[in-house]
């Protein structure tokens, strides 16, 4: 077994000053992909689905119930059907449910704060640890092995004591942790596949939802389980606001649904995510996009991402980042090559060189922002991402390779 190195305790790399980098994404998203905008939206007439959809969402409480939740799930629905599927075939529990009480945070055009009745079509019922239990019981009970796409947009709680088993907060502050969520999906039939977007604070920590229990040192869950999630376990998100308009959202969801459905949630096409041009936006295509789109301080991170990464000793990951970034391309998939080519890109990095010489001859000339410091660290972990994949591949380790080819089989998946 490798050395597990705690990688989520590096920090960004940081200079004095506080301007802040332009990085011209949108030049940078037309050079490296041409001109191939929404050209995968996928038209179904609204068919019947076989996947099952499963929506979590809202604050604990009125106090942090903002209005920009309640417009996530309602992008989701708007999603669904610029994607061809009935979007009342999504079972929805938002915060206080259908009992008419004003709890949604959000302000006005005062500048004042205001609280509203949930308004989302086709909503089920409150967002509450027992209401998702029974959701998936059902699919238990009944023997069902349709594929399971669960969504949650919401608050999450670092768990000081194991922050590999943080929370989510769902309505009257009940706190659900990692390994509660996973005994959940535990009582499903094996061959039920299970995928999780999930855009809250330290929710990475969601990523072991592939072992049984939630526990990282347990055997791999026999449901093949998977997920993305809006950032590292160590890190708050960004997106939860009482902003009204949406014009102005920079999160996790805004660009993970753009890249999956071709559609931005202001009803702009946006540049394909089909990066290996076989016709379909996989979940894993979806989540590149979102790393190059969305301009936020998130880092962005999936199930076999926070595998490969605890794989990582300190040298192996000085021996990636030290080598030429063109040699670490070499093995890339599609989606992994374009997050790195398109950041890079848009720091004038030269691929020939490594990521150390190209980073640190930026950071003498420019004094960067948060954010700018953030799109380093993403090129430093799709690096590693890359580098560690091939390193698994040629070490002969046939159960290693067994558990990432099938967290990456769980990526590769999409709605159907």
């Amino acid at each position: 077994m490798p050395h597990r190195f705690p990688w989520w305790r590096l920090s960004l790399l940081s200079i004095g000053g506080s301007l802040l980098f332009g990085v011209g994404l949108p030049v940078v998203l037309e050079e490296v992909l041409g001109d191939r905008t929404g050209s995968t939206v996928q038209q179904n007439c609204q068919a019947a689905s076989s996947t099952d959809f499963l929506v979590a969402g809202g604050g604990g409480a009125p106090s942090y119930n903002e209005i920009a939740l309640e417009k996530n799930v309602l992008y989701f629905q708007r999603t669904l059907q610029a994607m061809g599927f009935n979007p009342s075939a999504a079972e929805v529990y938002f915060a206080n449910g259908t009992n008419g009480q004003a709890t949604i945070r959000y302000m006005d055009e005062q500048g004042q704060i205001q609280f509203k009745v949930p308004d989302i079509p086709n909503l089920t019922g409150a967002s509450t640890f027992n209401n998702l239990r029974s959701w998936v019981a059902e699919r238990a009970e009944a023997g069902s092995t349709r594929p399971i796409f669960f969504y949650f947009t919401g608050h999450g709680l670092r768990n000081e004591q194991d922050l590999n088993n943080n929370a989510i907060a769902l309505w009257g502050n009940q706190q659900v942790s990692v390994q509660q969520l996973a005994q959940v999906f535990d009582t499903l039939p094996p061959e039920t596949p299970v995928v999780a977007m999930m855009a809250q604070c330290y929710s990475g920590s969601f990523a072991n939802l592939m072992y049984e229990g939630g526990k990282p040192f347990n055997r791999v869950a026999s449901q093949n389980r998977c997920g993305f999630f809006a950032t590292i376990r160590t890190l708050p998100s960004v997106g939860c606001t009482p902003e009204v308009n949406e014009a102005d959202y920079e999160d996790y969801s805004s660009s993970f649904f753009a890249g999956l459905s071709g559609i931005s949630r202001t009803g702009e096409r946006v540049s394909s995510a089909d990066y290996n041009r076989d016709g379909h936006v996989v979940y894993a295509e979806a989540h590149a996009f979102a790393k190059v789109d969305e301009e936020t301080t998130d880092l962005p991170i999936s199930t076999s991402e926070v595998w490969l990464q605890e794989q990582a000793a300190i040298a192996t990951q000085d021996a990636i980042l030290n080598q030429p970034m063109q040699a670490t391309l070499e093995t890339a998939r599609p989606e992994q090559r374009y997050v790195v080519e398109a950041l890079a890109q848009s720091f004038g990095f030269d691929l020939n060189r490594s990521f150390i010489e190209n980073q640190t001859d930026l950071q003498s000339r420019v004094a960067m922002g948060e954010v700018p410091l953030t799109y380093l660290e993403r090129i430093r972990m799709e690096l590693i991402n890359i580098g560690m994949e091939a390193q698994v591949r040629t070490s002969g380790d046939e159960e290693a390779i067994a558990i990432l080819d099938r967290l990456l089989n769980c990526e590769n998946g999409y709605w159907q």
